[in-house]
């Protein structure tokens, strides 16, 4: 079966004969979930089995359950968890407790997705804020510095890939400097390259053995002027799989948001020039998804090895885990914060 390199949104709490018409056509590799598809635990498991049957077998389903200020799936119906910020400023002179409560929210996390049917976690954010930077980032980060943002985003993910779910590394290179939202702008970082390398991509350098990774929508002036990461060649070759020598699964961040210039085909025919693997478009607005999947390529050749090889992560029985007992451990560890 061939499937095409992009992964769709979809309108509301249940799919549309137009939108089982078109996955069935169009073949996404995936599907991606917002607060708009989720209501209760019975209709979130119905709408990813009814997405996996509209294009014939078990495609990844992702979704963005950080905690915090982004959390699809929450009270009443799921658990609130905290922000990355909360993990980093929790037992501070404590790293070790500091990990093990991390990956331990994250476990939490991914047994909560996995029993609707959800397997991919747009997580853990690993971009470093900086002083001045706008706060679209902010309390997301696990910290102010790249190591522990590193240690605690490798936590993070650990306790996902445990549960049976993939994490997803962002937003690779570094969004943590950045003055704008992406959503509503294209942001544009001047700081010189030896001050990325340092500060923005080391986090990212130090978990190259993640399986997919989403782009930043952010111009660097000193790697390129003239183009965002996502549609970059030279961020992606220079830096993506060459300074940072990643290999897994590269994610464009959400086509539609304005950072991006251009109809919905050339934005996504720009960033699979760069070199990125796949398209992801988050709305659900039937004519851009048509226009996306019209302008990606059938997922193929080192793409192809890619998306193969991170969801052979997860082919496998999540380790044993008691939530009860672990949302109690969780919760005694937050109160020393509340």
């Amino acid at each position: 079966m061939t499937t095409r390199a992009f992964i769709a949104g979809c309108s509301g709490l249940a799919l549309t004969p137009d939108e089982i018409a078109f996955y069935r056509e169009a073949s996404p590799w995936g599907f991606i979930l917002f607060k708009r598809n989720i209501a209760d635990p019975a209709q979130a498991t119905a709408l990813c089995e009814a997405l996996r049957e509209a294009v014939g077998w078990d495609a990844p389903i992702l979704v963005d359950q950080e905690g915090g200020r982004v959390q699809r799936m929450g009270p009443p119906h799921w658990p609130k968890y905290p922000s990355g910020r909360t993990y980093g400023v929790l037992h501070a002179n404590d790293p070790l407790v500091q990990r093990e409560v991390t990956r331990l929210g994250a476990r939490l996390m991914a047994h909560d997705l996995r029993a609707v049917g959800i397997n991919v976690d747009c997580m853990p954010v690993l971009d470093v804020p900086t002083a001045g930077a706008h706060d679209v980032i902010g309390d997301r980060a696990y910290g102010r510095t790249p190591a522990q943002v590193a240690i605690l985003g490798r936590a993070a993910a650990e306790g996902l890939l445990a549960g049976g779910v993939l994490p997803v590394i962002k937003h690779m290179p570094g969004h943590g400097r950045a003055g704008s939202d992406s959503h509503l702008a294209l942001p544009i970082v001047d700081a010189s390259r030896e001050a990325l390398e340092r500060h923005d991509f080391a986090p990212f350098r130090m978990l190259t053995d993640m399986p997919i990774a989403m782009t930043a929508h952010v111009v660097y002036t000193a790697l390129d002027p003239d183009h965002p990461a996502t549609t970059s060649r030279i961020v992606m070759d220079d830096i993506v799989r060459g300074y940072l020598a990643y290999d897994g699964l590269v994610v464009t961040d959400d086509l539609s948001m304005k950072a991006l210039s251009g109809t919905f085909s050339q934005k996504t025919e720009a960033a699979f020039a760069a070199g990125c693997d796949m398209a992801l478009h988050c709305n659900g607005v039937m004519d851009e998804m048509i226009a996306v999947a019209g302008a990606a390529p059938a997922l193929a050749g080192e793409a192809l090895r890619r998306a193969d090889a991170a969801l052979q992560r997860i082919r496998h029985e999540p380790e044993p885990l008691d939530p009860v007992d672990a949302r109690a451990r969780l919760d005694a560890a937050l109160a020393m914060v509340a």
